[in-house]
């Protein structure tokens, strides 16, 4: 037996705090109606049901993937593709080796379109995935700092991601963010024919003429091959644009029609936890990106989330740990100490392993020590949040998944109320 494991008696359960109980699986031999397969690896098998099931159905595929902004796009993407026909998308993230077959496997003949959003924290999985989904399109929406713990650094990062363009096949039609020079270099490896997007002049899909409407969005100009489009999004952010953007690099790419892509975006209005704009009374306004958080995601929520600030108003920033970030945890939550700072945050609320860390960057950064607050509970945190905000001022939350700042959310919506348009 493996060092540090000791058999119990199943019907004991006698385990200590911290300790994990696994169970060695079997087959029943009570008597089951289906069909059994006994397989050496179940995982393998879930996806290569997954992949043999999605050869079975003429649904047009389209895998996304990138550091940040895969559900948004996701969704964003299918609000387009399902004006043209029955779209199936994953729900929520379920974007693993688990969460995308067992999407696969609820393709029906119905379904004209499958969009599916491809996650990973370690070598190979993108490539796997991409093995099992075999898209007709492929999108990678940017590189950045995350799960540098299983990656080592961010070209392991754009490595692990160029795995869809590795493992896609010839015909498959690859969609590229133009403006991520290290993503546009590792890409350069497989000589492919892409579509890239940005903001940038030379992308062949280009957002222009952005305009921040505050809650009730942003407004854009999308050009392709010498036509222009207005677009309405009810979220808020540039970092939205450039989703916005992939999407409809996406719909190109289907034979979508312009009139199906302006009108899907414009139906977008956003996904709980990622950029969302919440206001609250006394004109408060409340954006929750807390679902998920690495430092480039948060250093881009930043930058989108400040120019919001009204101008009577304050800039109040909760952020928890960032995690998976291995050797590089320390200077990327002092880095993103100086983010909050160079933002022009008024107060700074810290939670979490690496919070003494934001704030030495904060204060690094020119912070005053004194607007910088160490909190160790989400009680405790939306408290100081609570007693420190003032009409018209913006609240911003976001930290890693494992750091639940839903609830902080929770609770200063519950205490202010929300104000609802109209």
């Amino acid at each position: 037996m493996t060092a540090g494991l000791r058999p119990v008696p199943r019907q004991s359960y006698k385990l200590n705090r911290g300790n994990m109980f696994a169970e060695w699986g079997k087959i029943s031999s009570r008597e089951i109606v289906a069909a059994v397969n006994a397989v050496d690896d179940t995982l393998r098998a879930l996806g290569d049901l997954a992949a043999w099931w999605r050869r079975q159905h003429a649904a047009k595929i389209v895998a996304i993937t990138g550091s940040s902004g895969k559900t948004t796009a996701k969704e964003m993407t299918a609000a387009i593709l399902q004006m043209g026909g029955n779209t199936l998308k994953n729900p929520g993230n379920h974007n693993n080796l688990i969460g995308l077959p067992v999407t696969l496997l609820k393709l029906k003949k119905t379904h004209q379109r499958a969009v599916l959003e491809l996650g990973m924290n370690r070598k190979g999985e993108i490539a796997r995935l991409t093995e099992i989904a075999n898209p007709h399109v492929g999108a990678i929406l940017n590189v950045g700092m995350a799960h540098l713990e299983g990656l080592g650094n961010i070209d392991g990062v754009a490595k692990a991601k160029t795995e869809m363009i590795e493992n896609s096949s010839s015909g498959a039609k690859m969609v590229l963010n133009g403006d991520d020079a290290l993503l546009m270099k590792h890409a350069a490896r497989f000589n492919r024919d892409v579509v890239t997007f940005g903001l940038a002049e030379g992308n062949n899909i280009r957002g222009m003429n952005i305009k921040n409407h505050g809650s009730d969005g942003m407004t854009f100009d999308l050009t392709f091959n010498g036509n222009t489009w207005p677009i309405h999004l009810g979220v808020s952010g540039v970092h939205n644009v450039k989703n916005g953007l992939a999407a409809a690099a996406i719909g190109f790419c289907l034979d979508e029609s312009p009139e199906h892509i302006v009108k899907g975006l414009g139906t977008f209005s956003g996904v709980k936890g990622r950029f969302q704009n919440i206001p609250l009374e006394n004109d408060i306004l409340l954006i929750d990106d807390t679902y998920n958080a690495n430092p480039s995601a948060l250093k881009a929520a930043l930058h989108s989330a400040a120019p919001l600030v009204h101008q009577e108003g304050r800039f109040i920033i909760g952020l928890g740990d960032m995690l998976e970030l291995g050797a590089t945890a320390v200077s990327a939550h002092r880095e993103a100490g100086k983010n909050v700072a160079n933002s022009g945050a008024s107060w700074f609320f810290a939670m979490g392993t690496h919070a003494e860390e934001m704030k030495k960057g904060a204060i690094a950064a020119g912070m005053s020590a004194n607007r910088i607050i160490i909190v160790e509970t989400h009680d405790q945190l939306t408290q100081k949040i609570i007693g420190n905000v003032q009409p018209k001022d913006l609240i911003f939350l976001k930290g890693s998944r494992m750091m639940q700042f839903e609830k902080v959310s929770e609770g200063i919506q519950k205490h202010f109320g929300k104000r609802f348009k109209g």
